[in-house]
């Protein structure tokens, strides 16, 4: 597995980064939250087919932000949810929010913590569903070592979900997304000062360090099986969340997409792996 370099500080930059932005994108029309008091769901289409039926399961959330989608998976049924992230505000958001639609904490708990430290800090053993993504891989510079805390809280018969931004899209130029202009295997950080937020590319902020990695494919399915996982599955989709580049144009599913007459190439991805009874 190839060796991640960054600055010795990149946890606290984006602890401050993050604790930050748990105001703004909860008050945002973005999450807006008052919606989602009254439909309790965003999960996506594709990961309701593949995480498939959770009722009567425990599911632990890896890197949960404010817990949206983590509550999500307690609406549909699921028996306990945890939510892990290492942003104490976003976790107080997340309780706020738990108790505000009834779940109390034997429902749905939240814990502050980094996630390479979630086998200590979360209060269960093992969970039958283990999910993370949607922005959260970039944000850690050792794959092994998250995997193997990923994979130690996963429940025999169990399965770790996840679903992520494809690592080609940081491979390709920002206005066209259709030139190779950025090394796909990069192992240096990136060390970035962007002001604002995904919410609110306008709204002032104070802390705007932000430290990344990028993370080929195949370092993410390697992580995954050499943590003693079974790959059920990786799927590939042609869709993203948001207008990663100028030229996608968002369908009537709410996906963003390269018009028709272009080549596809993949902007996710999404991969289940389980550990056998």
């Amino acid at each position: 597995m190839r060796k991640h370099t960054g600055p010795n500080d990149w946890r606290e930059t984006n602890r401050a980064r993050w604790d930050e932005r748990v105001a703004i994108h909860t008050a945002s029309d973005f999450y807006d939250q008052e919606r989602f008091r009254r439909v309790r769901d965003v999960i996506r289409d594709f990961e309701t087919a593949e995480v498939g039926d959770v009722t009567g399961r425990s599911l632990l959330h890896l890197q949960c932000h404010f817990g949206q989608d983590t509550l999500s998976w307690a609406h549909r049924g699921a028996a306990r949810v945890v939510g892990l992230d290492f942003s104490e505000p976003a976790v107080e958001a997340a309780r706020e929010l738990a108790a505000g639609l009834g779940y109390g904490p034997d429902r749905a708990a939240f814990v502050a913590a980094d996630v390479y430290d979630a086998a200590e800090a979360v209060p269960d053993a093992s969970y039958d569903i283990v999910y993370t993504g949607i922005g959260a891989l970039n944000w850690l510079p050792d794959l092994e070592r998250w995997a193997d805390a990923a994979a130690s809280l996963v429940a025999p018969g169990g399965f770790l979900y996840l679903a992520e931004f494809h690592p080609l899209g940081d491979a390709l130029d920002d206005e066209t997304g259709a030139r190779i202009v950025h090394d796909y295997f990069n192992q240096d950080a990136w060390v970035d000062e962007v002001p604002g937020t995904y919410t609110d590319f306008e709204a002032p902020t104070v802390n705007n360090r932000s430290v990344e990695w990028q993370h080929p494919l195949g370092d993410v399915v390697s992580a995954v099986a050499g943590a003693g996982l079974r790959i059920d599955f990786l799927h590939e989709h042609d869709m993203t969340m948001f207008q990663r580049f100028a030229a996608l144009r968002r369908g009537d599913d709410g996906y963003y997409r390269f018009p028709g007459d272009r080549p596809r190439v993949p902007l996710m991805y999404s991969l289940r792996a389980s550990r056998p009874r």
